[in-house]
């Protein structure tokens, strides 16, 4: 008979499977966590009923010690749980930004180049991403949170607590592995889930979670609607030669921004802050004959002949 949790996690994935254009093969992410390892069962149990490969990709980052051991024993894991193959990737974890993040961008990149990958994030994840952006003043892009669906990327159980996968988890007689950097005190996401969240759950009375997951679920709704009307922007003010302002003028704040931030990044700028938008904005919004706006990468926004335009500055000496 299947556990009520084993039946909850199968039920969330049928439903995303149900939502998105499903190739032959289907891969999934196992770390050898409850998250990936009751993923793994429900994607191999649903996914085989409706006549599709699973195939499980373990990212060995090499951080600890005995990982190889650990990635190995995770695939093991994912095949006794129904996986058809499992595959160990091992990933050189450098990069700015802390281990949290130069861990993160190794695995994405490991984990690239399939048509979809599903990811064990959990409601807890959501949350704790929701809490990050409001922390950071990241803007309600980072509030939104994760999307179920950023192709390749699939995350069927943005729904289901971590207490439910835990429990999927026993009831399958599975042993997952807990990695000890979740229960280090240096990385933010371990504080917020042990000390902020907890905390708040008893200032709150419970249901912060879902409360946050809600919330970023209402506010990507927004966003997409907004993206929408940006996207129609941007078509009329866009050309060869770089954006209309006027046509920008007329728009509210929000789009505006939007249409500006896509051409941005289609013109090559890269780490783009909330600053630079907003100064580049002012090129529109609040002009009055300035100068360009400096900007990563050795470019410059301009306003000429009533249109905005990105050049490429040259690299001074030295640098």
């Amino acid at each position: 008979m299947t556990g009520t949790a084993v039946a909850a996690v199968r039920r969330a994935v049928r439903g995303f499977l149900d939502s998105v254009e499903v190739p032959p093969e289907l891969c999934v992410a196992v770390s050898g966590g409850a998250d990936s390892l009751a993923l793994c069962e429900a994607t191999a149990y649903v996914g085989h009923h409706r006549g599709h490969r699973v195939r499980a990709l373990v990212v060995d980052h090499g951080l600890q010690e005995g990982s190889a051991k650990i990635a190995g024993d995770a695939a093991a894991a994912a095949k006794s749980l129904g996986a058809d193959e499992a595959e160990v990737r091992r990933v050189d974890v450098t990069g700015p930004g802390g281990p949290e993040a130069a861990a993160r961008k190794a695995r994405y990149r490991a984990l690239a180049g399939h048509d979809l990958v599903l990811l064990g994030h959990t409601l807890d994840d959501q949350a704790e991403t929701v809490l990050l952006g409001l922390g950071r003043g990241s803007g309600p892009r980072s509030l939104a949170g994760m999307r179920p669906h950023d192709p390749p990327w699939g995350r069927p159980l943005l729904a289901v607590p971590r207490a439910t996968t835990r429990a999927a988890c026993a009831e399958l007689g599975v042993e997952p592995w807990d990695d000890p950097h979740n229960a280090e005190p240096r990385f933010t996401r371990v504080r917020l889930r042990t000390e902020v969240l907890p905390l708040l759950e008893d200032v709150l009375n419970g249901g912060v979670s879902g409360a946050l997951a809600r919330t970023a679920s209402q506010l990507r709704e927004d966003s997409e609607a907004l993206d929408t009307m940006a996207d129609m922007i941007f078509t009329r003010a866009g050309g060869s030669e770089g954006l209309d302002a006027g046509v920008l003028a007329a728009e509210p704040a929000a789009i505006r921004r939007r249409v500006i931030r896509r051409w941005l990044l289609q013109s090559g700028v890269r780490e783009l802050t909330d600053a630079h938008l907003r100064a580049v904005d002012d090129l529109v919004a609040r002009w009055r004959g300035q100068g360009g706006v400096w900007l990563p990468g050795n470019l410059e926004a301009r306003r000429a002949h009533g249109r905005l335009c990105v050049i490429s500055q040259p690299t001074t000496r030295g640098e």
